[in-house]
């Protein structure tokens, strides 16, 4: 069993930073990309971030663009997600993912942390 453990959130004033950690445990895998998805009150889950440890590709969601920066290690199957100059509606839990290849669905996903941005 695979298990993904994020930590980093909490609250922060408007225009301030966080950095997410991520770290994959349990049975050895490897995984062909990581990323971050959010998911506001009332609202479905968003992708936000990956990084395709190939080529070491990121791609990060328009609404994040510019301030929030995804990096990870690969040999340590773990992920950072850079988040700076917050806004009120970045707040979310924010739920690491992992998977095997590019073409899947996500196959393992963390419990999430929760980030608040109060303004």
């Amino acid at each position: 069993q695979v298990q993904l453990v994020e930590s980093g959130g909490g609250l922060v004033q408007a225009g301030g930073s966080l950095r997410l950690s991520c770290a994959a445990s349990g049975r050895t895998f490897t995984s062909a990309d990581m990323g971050w998805f959010r998911q506001a009150p009332g609202k479905e889950r968003e992708f936000v971030a990956r990084i395709q440890w190939s080529g070491e590709i990121t791609i990060v969601a328009d609404s994040v663009k510019g301030r929030f920066t995804i990096s990870g290690d690969n040999a340590k199957n773990t992920v950072y997600l850079e988040m700076n100059s917050l806004k009120a509606e970045d707040t979310a839990v924010y739920y690491c993912a992992a998977r095997r290849t590019i073409w899947t669905t996500w196959d393992y996903w963390g419990q999430g942390t929760q980030v608040t941005v109060s303004s």
